[in-house]
């Protein structure tokens, strides 16, 4: 991998604003969090969790394979984890 990304499980972590990238995109899956909503703390409390395909040819519809909302970033990575892990053994 060229660049140094934070990792979690191996696989780097890529935020944009409010949006963080879970997974290598050279791989045929890749998992997207979008911030929903964050408690009077700034933590989040809603998570939106999308298992992805990687080709950006396909229609942003057309790539979500699995989607999911979670109300902790803890156990909105555990299901991005699992998802992913899985996509990709098949």
């Amino acid at each position: 991998m060229a660049e140094n990304f934070i990792t979690y499980k191996e696989k780097p972590l890529v935020r944009c604003k409010n949006e963080i990238y879970y997974g290598d995109m050279a791989e045929a899956f890749v998992v997207k969090f979008t911030i929903l909503g964050e408690d009077e703390n700034g933590d989040p409390n809603k998570i939106k969790v999308q298992l992805l395909k990687s080709d950006t040819a396909l229609s942003d519809k057309d790539r979500i394979v699995k989607e999911t909302t979670k109300s902790s970033m803890f156990e909105a990575l555990d299901f991005g984890f699992v998802w992913l892990e899985r996509a990709l053994k098949s």
